[in-house]
């Protein structure tokens, strides 16, 4: 049992990482991942309506008749996203106001969505909570990469604060351009490095 869990666990964060190798969920990814700080607390709030949403619907996969699961996911969903944005609003009013309109479409997410239904509506508790764990932390990590690469490249500065000085930043990595365009290199050179291990 304990491989299994660590295997639903992982495979997230690498195998099946949702960014790179699933490409769900690029919509949010490209808008929020131009400093360490929005991709943190993009990171952490999807993460934790991820492990909830997964774990509440693991809990009630029985009782959910087959016609109406998908709003029925929705609704589960919501409920967790509402509880995210204003405990966002009460203690992070920046980070809320930087990640705007993004905090509550984490319920149109299709990572989210598609663990509920692809995993979470299948398997126990348990797995759908590891599961939920390592999509989360996978979506984080692949979050984190991109906006250090952006920040760092695109303004000089890393989580707010300057890294180099007389260096000549550029700019288009801090516009959508410059994301999708590290967001294609980074996928370019992970399939590379995959291609060379086979």
């Amino acid at each position: 049992m304990m491989r299994r869990l660590w295997h639903e666990f992982t495979k997230g964060i690498f195998q099946e990482n949702p960014i790179f190798f699933i490409v769900l969920g690029l919509c949010p990814t490209l808008a929020v991942s131009t400093s360490i700080n929005n991709a943190v607390g993009m990171g952490l709030a999807a993460t934790f309506v991820l492990v909830c949403s997964n774990v509440f619907i693991a809990a009630i996969r029985h009782f959910i008749p087959d016609k109406i699961r998908i709003p029925c996911y929705i609704v589960v969903i919501a409920s967790f996203v509402v509880i995210v944005e204003m405990v966002m609003k009460a203690y992070a009013p920046a980070l809320n106001r930087a990640l705007g309109v993004y905090v509550p479409l984490i319920v149109v997410n299709c990572i989210i969505l598609g663990r509920a239904e692809a995993f979470a509506s299948k398997n126990p508790v348990l797995l759908s909570l590891a599961d939920g764990l390592g999509m989360g932390l996978g979506f984080m990590l692949a979050l984190l990469i991109i906006s250090a690469i952006r920040e760092v490249l695109g303004s000089g500065k890393l989580a707010g604060y300057s890294v180099a000085s007389g260096f000549e930043p550029a700019l288009v990595l801090s516009l959508a351009p410059g994301a999708l365009l590290i967001l294609g290199l980074l996928m370019g050179g992970i399939k590379w490095l995959k291609s060379l291990r086979s």
